[in-house]
């Protein structure tokens, strides 16, 4: 993208590598935090029953948490920024989940999601020196303005997939249309979804993109693929009202 929004309507974005199964991430998570500390000064230790962990597959749900949870002794080591983002590690899987950044790569900012997401990795995998991951996966979550909420207003700001010549949002409390594909060899979760936020409507956007069995060193590349796919598909979706609404700096 050649321009930087004041006004994004991504809410969220997160970036997560899975890999197999490491006893040894305890041990180590010392050296991790000594390496990311002076962009993650913040650090917890959360515990199976004190968190929810959340589901980023194609659903959105949160997992069941099942009875021996506890016993199990599942941890997180959550590292969080005084910006609004964070990485959490576990024993199989880093995740970067941010509400600050406005931009992926732009050369025009300072603030690039990227640049965090390899900064992470590059201190990781000095520690850690995982070879292979099992998925690399990208998700953005995009809550996008309904100024009325009715089918005109709707389709000349959107490319909605919504039925609305069958069923008009006019009368809609709830819609939702959610699609799992290929985009360009990769997988891809695409939600749609008439939200209803502190009695306004949005229409919520969740994009979800990601590669399976990765080598370490394409992790970044792959990363830009995925990235490129959703930024695609969501200038394919939104019309030039949005982009004339996300100029607009907050007030």
């Amino acid at each position: 993208m050649s321009e930087i929004f004041p006004n994004p309507t991504v809410q969220q974005v997160i970036f997560q590598i899975n890999f197999p199964t490491l006893f040894s991430i305890e041990n180590k998570i010392g050296d991790i935090q000594e390496k990311i500390i002076t962009k993650f000064p913040e650090s917890n230790l959360l515990y199976g029953r004190q968190l929810l962990f959340a589901d980023i597959g194609p659903e959105g749900k949160l997992e069941k948490i099942p009875d021996d949870f506890e016993r199990l002794g599942n941890k997180m080591w959550q590292f969080n920024s005084p910006l609004k983002y964070k990485l959490n590690v576990l024993n199989n899987s880093l995740s970067i989940i941010s509400e600050f950044h406005k931009t992926y790569n732009n050369s025009k900012s300072s603030n690039k999601f990227r640049d965090i997401i390899d900064y992470v990795l590059k201190n990781f995998f000095e520690v850690i020196p995982i070879p292979l991951v099992k998925r690399v996966g990208l998700r953005y979550i995009d809550e996008c303005p309904i100024p009325d909420k009715n089918n005109e207003v709707l389709t000349s700001w959107y490319n909605t997939t919504f039925p609305i010549t069958r069923y008009p949002i006019n009368n809609a409390e709830q819609m939702l249309f959610i699609t799992v594909t290929k985009k360009e060899g990769y997988n891809y979760v695409y939600r749609e979804e008439l939200l209803k936020k502190d009695s306004e409507y949005k229409l919520k956007l969740d994009f979800d993109c990601s590669a399976l069995d990765i080598d370490k060193n394409d992790i970044l590349r792959i990363t830009d693929n995925l990235h490129d796919i959703i930024s695609k598909e969501f200038f394919s979706i939104i019309k030039e009202p949005v982009k004339e609404w996300m100029r607009k700096e907050k007030t």
